[in-house]
């Protein structure tokens, strides 16, 4: 038996958007709803440029609007609100988004079984008819949604679980939201470790609102990291980084990766696609990168990443793309 009106499914999505702190600093909002479809607005923001000089939307501002859209889709595909996880997502970068624009993600959830809930969208910038980039994603239903007692304890399947929440409930929530803080048990292992940023500040207005710091530099490539911050959050009942975040992260990881240990090139590669897996819920603290090379060429670059927080040798998600390698004008 569905406890979704029209009406009560418009205020669970506004309440499930408002919950999420990211989605709140973003200024996310629903601007089309049925039942499994969404339309996702975010507004225009000198933040989210990625490139400074050639004035191009970060990728992964795109990758978080579309994981939140698509999650959004999966809840109003359901008769009777439950929680969920994002399990994997791929993005598809069709052509460069511009800065300093509008962007909208249309997504459906075009089958959702007693488990999964699979999602399919499209980005697409204000006043534009071609998307710039096309999203497919997978969510498991009914993960857990109970606040952590342990913060260093094993967290369930599932990076970025989002309470799905009756209406009452989620207007309860926003009314007493909860604090959250990093754990002291789960301080940075790498804390005294040197670092500087990752890029001088202004190069990237993106990189600079996460505040990404490189730690040092390996015979495998440079470790990044993300300091935690409010606003990462994607779920506060846990509480979790945003999945889209650590895709972003991820992204942004992959591309100063190949900047890192290809000195030589001139200009910055461009992302051709992106794909992540999230393995356990991410806690909110530091959280790090690595990059690997796969294979280069002299047009396109695979690059591997896992990311964790308290042990590389159990990543909160791993992630792979290609990239598109500038041109060597000379």
């Amino acid at each position: 038996m569905s406890i979704f009106s029209g009406d009560s499914r418009s205020t669970w999505a506004d309440a499930f958007i408002a919950g999420i702190p990211y989605a709140v600093a973003s200024g996310m909002k629903v601007t089309e709803l049925g039942k499994g479809t969404v339309s996702l607005y975010q507004p225009a923001r000198d933040t989210w440029t990625g490139d400074s000089e050639l004035q191009m939307i970060h990728t992964g501002c795109l990758s978080v609007l579309a994981d939140t859209a698509c999650g959004l889709a999966v809840g109003a595909a359901m008769d009777t609100p439950e929680p969920i996880a994002t399990l994997d997502l791929r993005m598809d970068y069709l052509r460069p988004a511009m800065a300093n624009t509008e962007l909208v993600c249309k997504a459906e959830c075009y089958r959702l079984s007693r488990s999964i809930g699979f999602v399919r969208g499209q980005v697409f910038q204000i006043g534009q008819d071609e998307p710039v980039a096309t999203v497919n994603a997978t969510f498991m239903r009914a993960t857990a949604n109970t606040r952590r007692k342990d913060m260093a304890a094993a967290a369930p399947a599932g990076a970025d679980a989002k309470a799905a929440l009756t209406p009452t409930q989620a207007a309860a929530s926003l009314s007493s939201p909860a604090s959250i803080e990093p754990s002291p048990v789960f301080i940075s292992q790498r804390a005294d470790v040197p670092e500087s940023l990752a890029l001088p500040p202004g190069r990237s207005p993106y990189v600079d609102f996460l505040d990404i710091h490189q730690q040092m530099q390996i015979d495998a490539g440079p470790i990044f990291r993300l300091p935690f911050k409010r606003e990462l959050i994607g779920n506060p009942v846990l509480p979790a980084l945003h999945g889209g975040v650590l895709a972003g992260f991820g992204e942004t990881a992959m591309i100063l990766h190949l900047t890192n240990t290809n000195p030589a090139i001139k200009g910055v590669p461009r992302g051709i696609d992106f794909a992540i897996a999230y393995m356990r819920s991410a806690k909110p603290a530091d959280t790090f990168v690595q990059g690997t090379t796969v294979r280069q060429g002299n047009r396109v670059a695979l690059v591997q990443v896992s990311i964790w927080q308290d042990d590389p040798q159990r990543p909160v998600a791993q992630a792979r793309g290609h990239c598109l390698m500038p041109r060597d004008e000379g």
